[in-house]
């Protein structure tokens, strides 16, 4: 069956799932829980960097956030579809990992390449828990499993989150995750110009974070939207 990874989070791109959730991610990692990130593309065609600095910067990360897994599916970056094969691929390391939870890129955002990444990651997870759907992994026949919760992260649009996770504690770590992608942000200003590669994206994403923090009264946070209904039993479970 593999490694169990409690939380599964996808993203069309390395760094979409820093940009997103690195907090979140570091603050769980801490509490024991198992998390493992899966790329869908390269991000072969960023203006700044290439596949192999990327890959590089996404390993970096990785150690930062002392996640347990990670993989790259190697989808076409920028051109991807909604494929069965595609589809089958994200179905695949779903069944591998077996993760309680998934999240994924939001369902519209700035780049395409999200929506759709997002819309692939949402179906794989209803078509991972058939039982008619077959997939081998290392020759032999998986076992059909579906995530009990799936959940998106915000990034470059605004979208009116369902719940905020407090990451004031987590923040320093969070920046230092997405900054290694050192290629991207910043990196003194070297290289071509690209919305997220100058000091005012940096401001843009730090006021998103207390944005979102104030919503709950701390100083930093990260949203999230659920993309089925959250189960209640009990009132008191909200204070």
């Amino acid at each position: 069956m593999g490694e169990v990874i409690d939380i599964l989070c996808f993203g069309a791109h390395p760094d979409d799932v820093e940009l997103g959730m690195a907090g979140t991610i570091y603050q769980e990692v801490q509490k024991g829980t198992r998390v493992g990130i899966i790329d869908l593309t390269r991000g072969e065609l960023g203006s700044r960097g290439d596949e192999h600095t990327r890959k590089e910067e996404a390993a970096r990360a990785s150690e930062i956030l002392g996640i347990h897994a990670r993989e790259n599916l190697g989808m076409a970056d920028g051109f991807f579809e909604h494929s069965k094969d595609n589809l089958m691929a994200i179905v695949t390391k779903i069944r591998q990992y077996r993760p309680s939870i998934v999240f994924c890129n939001a369902s519209s955002d700035r780049h395409p390449d999200h929506g759709k990444g997002s819309k692939l990651v949402q179906d794989a997870c209803f078509l991972a828990g058939l039982l008619k759907v077959k997939t081998e992994l290392d020759g032999q026949e998986q076992e059909h499993w579906r995530p009990k919760r799936v959940f998106t992260y915000i990034q470059d649009h605004y979208i009116q989150p369902d719940f905020v996770v407090d990451i004031t504690d987590s923040f320093d770590k969070r920046m230092e995750a997405v900054m290694a992608y050192n290629t991207q942000f910043l990196d003194n200003n070297k290289g071509h110009k690209t919305p997220i590669s100058s000091e005012e994206f940096m401001i843009f994403m730090k006021g998103r974070l207390a944005e979102f923090g104030r919503r709950i009264n701390v100083k930093y946070g990260e949203g999230f939207t659920s993309v089925n209904p959250l189960k209640v039993s009990n009132i008191a479970d909200l204070l």
